[in-house]
Protein backbone atom coordinates (compact mmCIF):
# COMPACT_ATOMS: atom_id res chain seq x y z
CA UNK A 1 0.00 0.00 0.00
CA UNK A 2 1.43 3.61 -0.96
CA UNK A 3 2.33 6.27 1.63
CA UNK A 4 1.63 9.13 -0.45
CA UNK A 5 -1.77 10.90 0.84
CA UNK A 6 -3.69 13.36 -1.30
CA UNK A 7 -3.33 17.44 -0.49
CA UNK A 8 -6.27 18.68 0.25
CA UNK A 9 -7.13 22.27 0.10
CA UNK A 10 -8.83 23.92 3.42
CA UNK A 11 -11.19 26.11 1.38
CA UNK A 12 -13.70 26.91 4.43
CA UNK A 13 -10.91 28.27 7.21
CA UNK A 14 -9.30 31.04 4.67
CA UNK A 15 -6.24 30.63 5.57
CA UNK A 16 -3.47 33.33 3.92
CA UNK A 17 -0.62 30.96 3.35
CA UNK A 18 -1.02 26.76 3.05
CA UNK A 19 1.91 24.82 1.87
CA UNK A 20 1.25 21.61 -0.09
CA UNK A 21 5.09 20.55 -1.33
CA UNK A 22 7.60 21.87 0.77
CA UNK A 23 10.56 20.24 -0.94
CA UNK A 24 12.71 17.11 -0.31
CA UNK A 25 11.78 14.27 0.41
CA UNK A 26 8.13 15.09 -1.19
CA UNK A 27 9.60 16.29 -4.58
CA UNK A 28 13.10 16.82 -6.11
CA UNK A 29 12.94 20.53 -5.38
CA UNK A 30 9.77 21.93 -6.34
CA UNK A 31 7.48 23.68 -3.44
CA UNK A 32 4.16 24.45 -3.79
CA UNK A 33 1.14 25.78 -2.10
CA UNK A 34 -2.15 28.61 -1.82
CA UNK A 35 -2.27 31.77 -1.34
CA UNK A 36 -5.70 33.62 -0.17
CA UNK A 37 -5.26 37.31 -0.15
CA UNK A 38 -8.40 39.67 1.68
CA UNK A 39 -8.88 43.05 -0.56
CA UNK A 40 -6.46 44.97 0.45
CA UNK A 41 -3.83 42.49 0.86
CA UNK A 42 -0.04 41.50 -0.88
CA UNK A 43 2.11 38.74 -0.37
CA UNK A 44 4.76 40.67 0.15
CA UNK A 45 7.67 41.50 -2.23
CA UNK A 46 10.40 38.27 -2.38
CA UNK A 47 12.10 36.66 -4.38
CA UNK A 48 12.76 33.23 -5.20
CA UNK A 49 16.20 33.65 -5.92
CA UNK A 50 17.61 31.05 -8.59
CA UNK A 51 14.37 29.55 -8.72
CA UNK A 52 11.80 29.92 -11.30
CA UNK A 53 7.87 30.30 -10.24
CA UNK A 54 4.50 29.68 -11.82
CA UNK A 55 1.45 31.07 -10.19
CA UNK A 56 -2.04 30.12 -11.49
CA UNK A 57 -5.20 32.36 -10.09
CA UNK A 58 -8.05 30.40 -8.86
CA UNK A 59 -10.43 33.21 -7.35
CA UNK A 60 -10.33 37.26 -7.74
CA UNK A 61 -8.09 39.53 -9.41
CA UNK A 62 -5.40 41.79 -8.34
CA UNK A 63 -1.82 42.90 -9.85
CA UNK A 64 1.49 41.38 -9.80
CA UNK A 65 4.41 43.74 -9.37
CA UNK A 66 7.84 42.61 -11.10
CA UNK A 67 11.18 44.54 -10.20
CA UNK A 68 10.54 48.17 -10.23
CA UNK A 69 9.39 48.53 -13.73
CA UNK A 70 6.81 45.50 -14.74
CA UNK A 71 2.77 45.32 -13.43
CA UNK A 72 0.50 43.30 -14.61
CA UNK A 73 -3.24 42.50 -14.39
CA UNK A 74 -4.02 39.17 -12.98
CA UNK A 75 -7.63 37.35 -12.36
CA UNK A 76 -8.97 34.02 -12.05
CA UNK A 77 -8.09 31.30 -15.06
CA UNK A 78 -5.05 33.33 -15.68
CA UNK A 79 -1.13 31.65 -15.13
CA UNK A 80 1.91 33.86 -14.77
CA UNK A 81 5.59 33.02 -15.27
CA UNK A 82 8.21 34.85 -12.40
CA UNK A 83 11.50 34.15 -13.87
CA UNK A 84 14.99 33.52 -11.38
CA UNK A 85 16.22 36.09 -9.24
CA UNK A 86 12.70 38.42 -9.93
CA UNK A 87 11.46 40.98 -6.86
CA UNK A 88 7.60 40.26 -7.35
CA UNK A 89 4.55 40.99 -5.31
CA UNK A 90 1.24 40.10 -5.71
CA UNK A 91 -1.88 42.66 -4.12
CA UNK A 92 -5.30 41.96 -3.93
CA UNK A 93 -6.99 45.18 -5.43
CA UNK A 94 -10.85 43.70 -6.23
CA UNK A 95 -13.47 43.24 -3.32
CA UNK A 96 -13.18 39.36 -3.41
CA UNK A 97 -10.31 37.27 -2.05
CA UNK A 98 -7.53 36.83 -4.36
CA UNK A 99 -6.75 32.98 -4.28
CA UNK A 100 -3.98 31.34 -5.92
CA UNK A 101 -1.57 28.26 -6.27
CA UNK A 102 2.47 28.69 -6.38
CA UNK A 103 4.90 26.39 -7.82
CA UNK A 104 8.42 27.06 -7.33
CA UNK A 105 10.84 24.67 -8.97
CA UNK A 106 15.12 24.66 -9.67
CA UNK A 107 16.34 25.93 -12.71
CA UNK A 108 16.82 22.83 -14.74
CA UNK A 109 20.60 22.87 -16.55
CA UNK A 110 19.91 20.31 -19.09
Amino acid sequence: MSSIKPFVLDVENGSEYQPLLDGPPQTHGMRSGRVFLKPGEDCGEHTTGEHEEMLVFLAGSGVAMLNDEGRMEVAADQISYIPPHTRHNVKNNGSEPLVYIYCVAPVSTL
